[in-house]
């Protein structure tokens, strides 16, 4: 997928905007999940790996605190903000998003006095890719290089996540902004986010003959509207009931004991589906890491179906587009499938042999076609870097 604008082009789209050179561009990725769905909130264990699509800035600074923002991808001209008057949960569409990262500079104390800000970015929209966590995390990167912060990958990180949590208002876990900012070329992200552990994983599927694709159903999802923060509640829920600080502390071998405890005790019958999820997707991803770790990359096909069966069924987080892409899929020969990031809509990752990836393409394409749908589209999962400066004023 080719970028919005290329660098020169971003640069000097900045300068006719706002009359002189940025001082830099910046970029930062999507990314798609391997495994490790909604753990992230439950202090457990994620993979995900970056994208070829990036967020893309270019960025002065200003000293007279105002804060200008604009983007190439969205309608509309220059948001104007004052930030020493950013208040959360105001608005502003697309802006809050880097808006809510200056905010959370100034919050913790960092002396961020104002940017101008050009924007373009090729990670889609709305299809459970992390386009507003790559946003967070390139807004948080540029600033803390022009104002000479000395924040590391992950405080940049945390620092995105409380943009979106406590500006934006989408109750995330940290695992998106992580993606973004600490991710590898050619690796996957093993994340422990009770601690921000991480460790990076080969991830080489060309090496085995293999391809990850994601297939975006087009369905456009929004994490804001309460169903991820219902989800979030009665996973809090159930681990209090349990007598845990989150579930990330009930082991896989408890699970039976617990869930049944939980019965007892009157639980709602969401929350315990709620519980099995994350404490067996939880260990799910120890189960890819272990096959990883093993060059045993096939292996790990069914454990996507296993992902999936739980994320449509326990957390019921799916939906019918997505349903057929890893059915579709399955039936045409791909090792495993399952939907990936937030749901309700978003995208799907298919695991295949280089040599079926045309032939899975055409029979999702052909069941979308025969559903009435839209056509998807899809594209190979490349490991790819994480968020970097990518260039000087043009």
């Amino acid at each position: 997928m080719t970028e919005s604008l290329n660098d020169s082009a971003l640069a000097a789209s900045f300068t006719e905007l706002y009359g002189s050179a940025p001082e830099g561009i910046w970029a930062a990725p999507g990314r798609v999940n391997l495994i490790g769905e909604y753990t992230d909130f439950n202090d457990g264990f994620v993979m995900p790996l970056a994208l070829p699509h990036t967020a893309r800035v270019a960025v002065a600074r200003r000293t007279d605190g105002e804060l200008r923002l604009h983007s190439t991808d969205v309608p509309g001209g220059v948001v104007s903000l004052r930030v020493d008057e950013l208040t959360p949960h105001s608005g502003h569409g697309w802006a809050a998003y880097p808006a809510g990262v200056v905010w959370a500079l100034r919050e913790a104390g960092h002396a961020v006095t104002g940017a101008d800000i050009q924007l373009t970015s090729t990670v889609p929209v709305g299809a459970g890719l992390s386009s507003s966590a790559a946003l967070e995390v390139v807004t948080a990167l540029a600033l803390n290089d022009l104002f000479g912060l000395g924040l590391d990958a992950p405080e940049l990180a945390v620092l995105g996540q409380r943009a979106e949590n406590a500006f934006v208002g989408v109750p995330c876990g940290v695992m998106d902004q992580m993606a973004s900012a600490c991710c590898t070329e050619g690796h996957a992200l093993y994340l422990d986010t009770r601690d921000l552990t991480q460790r990076q994983v080969p991830f080489d599927l060309a090496a085995h003959g293999l391809q990850l694709l994601v297939v975006d159903t087009r369905v456009k999802h929004a994490l804001g509207d309460g169903a991820y923060a219902e989800r979030r509640a009665g996973c809090e829920a159930g681990a209090r009931a349990l007598g845990i600080g989150t579930l990330r502390d009930l082991p896989y071998e408890g699970l039976g004991t617990a869930l049944t405890a939980l019965e007892a005790g009157g639980a709602d019958e969401s929350v315990v589906r709620y519980v099995r999820h994350v404490v067996s997707d939880n260990h799910r991803v120890e189960q890819v890491i272990a096959l990883l770790d093993a060059g045993e990359v096939r292996a790990a096909g069914p454990v996507l179906n296993e992902g999936h069966i739980s994320l449509r069924d326990d957390l019921r987080v799916s939906c019918p587009e997505l349903d057929l892409v890893v059915s579709a899929a399955n039936a045409a020969g791909a090792l495993g499938a399952r939907m990936t990031g937030g749901g309700f809509g978003g995208s799907a990752i298919v695991l295949v042999e280089d040599s079926a990836a045309d032939t899975v393409t055409k029979s999702v394409m052909e069941a979308f076609t025969s559903a009435g749908y839209a056509t998807p589209g899809v594209f190979p999962a490349v490991p790819s870097a994480g968020a970097r400066r990518v260039g000087p004023a043009a």
